[in-house]
């Protein structure tokens, strides 16, 4: 069951394989390269969007879980069986989830553009009907969950 609550902040972050997916499902955490992340990690619940890899499930986003914490690490210690891969030293974020928990409708990506991650309320994943229902308005950046992000920001 999805117990999220209205103000929790969110991350949507883009999955681009079913393989990231099931270690998130099975191992219970997600990679996201420090070159390219977001600006805090402090969040209470990642979602995923599903990209093109996913056939008849991709442009959407089903599932989210629960962050329990994040640490920095390298792209080598969290893939052991890829040691010679390009950016094996780079440093990543090990976000450790909560169970892979599917929302109770896909949230389409209908019309929407290429991103690699947003920011959103609980409420607003809950009741988001295409992904573009999940951004924040500028005013909305501003107020109360503007402030939430800008606290929460890496120092």
């Amino acid at each position: 069951m999805l117990d999220i609550q209205d103000d929790d902040l969110v991350l949507v972050a883009v999955v681009k394989s079913p393989r990231d997916l099931e270690i998130a499902r099975v191992l219970g955490w997600y990679r996201i390269p420090l070159a390219s992340a977001p600006g805090t990690m402090r969040v209470d619940w990642v979602a995923f969007f599903q990209g093109s890899a996913f056939g008849e499930e991709r442009w959407a986003v089903r599932y989210a879980s629960k962050v329990r914490g994040y640490e920095l690490t390298t792209r080598g210690e969290l893939l052991r069986d890829e040691p010679d891969h390009p950016r094996a030293a780079e440093p990543y974020y090990r976000l450790q989830l909560g169970p892979l928990l599917e929302l109770p409708k896909p949230i389409p990506g209908r019309g929407w553009r290429r991103f690699t991650f947003l920011y959103t309320t609980g409420e607003r994943l809950r009741w988001a009907r295409v992904v573009k229902d999940l951004t924040m308005p500028a005013a909305g950046r501003e107020g109360r969950h503007g402030r939430k992000l800008k606290d929460r920001r890496e120092g």
